[in-house]
């Protein structure tokens, strides 16, 4: 594994085969989010970004927590993200945790969500950023802000209604009430949820298929829906017909032509 991945004191990343798993590692706090863990997380997720033995990232928690969100003490105190006055705040917050959505969204590599516990406030938005959340059954999400006074400064109030829709964002948003992974399943938070330990196996078989096609289809894929999101039919077939134009002469396009006439598995090398 690349020495870029190691040396990290609040996550830690695992590469194998051409997975990436990161992970959010203070325990203790339940996996809040501080100053350290943003420079680390965004800077380990634009290396992955670039680095072309990883096609798909898995961002977990370490523990038996995904990620509580702001550090508490941190809040009482008014330290970290939370020190300085109004304009400070204000200043320290998009030059700090806005950065994760900005990371994130940037991503041309598919990123998963293994939610492995509670995933309560910026760890509820930061789950709503990935592509994909894969749920055990343990796991519980709560956008609880309003219980404490806050409003979402992390951008939740622009992701969480592009996964579940409006009306159960606005009800989450206001209501601050803790939700059961069955409850995010109805409403599309989680995409699939599983028993504890079947969770990572579950996790695994989902990016291991992502993997295996063409990454830079995947990538132009995950983009395209992005915008597609968006913007209207016009610019949607404009930016399609673009990078249809592109993928019909990638190296992997005629490699899965070849694999679908002989009823192999294809080998995509990403050229």
């Amino acid at each position: 594994m690349s020495d870029h991945y190691k040396n990290y004191q609040n996550i830690s990343c695992t590469l194998k085969d051409t997975i990436l798993w990161l992970t959010l590692n203070r325990p203790k706090a339940k996996n809040a989010i501080d100053l350290l863990m943003i420079e680390e997380l965004c800077g380990a997720l634009k290396i992955a970004d670039f680095d072309n033995e990883v096609r798909v990232i898995v961002l977990t928690g370490s523990g038996d927590a995904f990620c509580a969100g702001g550090d508490i003490k941190d809040m009482e105190n008014k330290e970290g993200i939370f020190a300085g006055e109004p304009n400070e705040l204000k200043d320290r917050y998009q030059n700090g945790i806005q950065n994760i959505p900005r990371t994130i969204e940037n991503l041309k590599t598919p990123i998963i969500a293994m939610v492995n516990g509670a995933a309560i406030g910026a760890g509820c938005d930061l789950s709503a950023m990935c592509d994909l959340r894969i749920v055990s059954k343990n796991a519980k999400f709560g956008e609880t802000f309003a219980k404490l006074a806050l409003v979402p400064g992390d951008g939740g109030t622009y992701f969480l209604p592009r996964v579940i829709g409006y009306p159960k964002a606005m009800e989450m948003f206001l209501t601050g009430r803790i939700y059961t992974a069955q409850e995010a399943l109805e409403m599309g938070l989680a995409n699939t949820i599983c028993e504890a330990d079947e969770l990572m196996e579950k996790t695994n078989e989902v990016a291991t298929r992502i993997a295996s096609n063409s990454p830079i289809a995947v990538a132009m894929t995950k983009k395209a829906l992005k915008k597609n999101y968006l913007h209207g039919l016009e610019s949607a077939l404009d930016l399609l017909a673009a990078y249809q134009g592109i993928t019909q002469r990638t190296q992997d396009h005629f490699t899965g032509l070849d694999a679908l006439k002989n009823r192999s598995q294809a080998d995509f090398k990403g050229l």
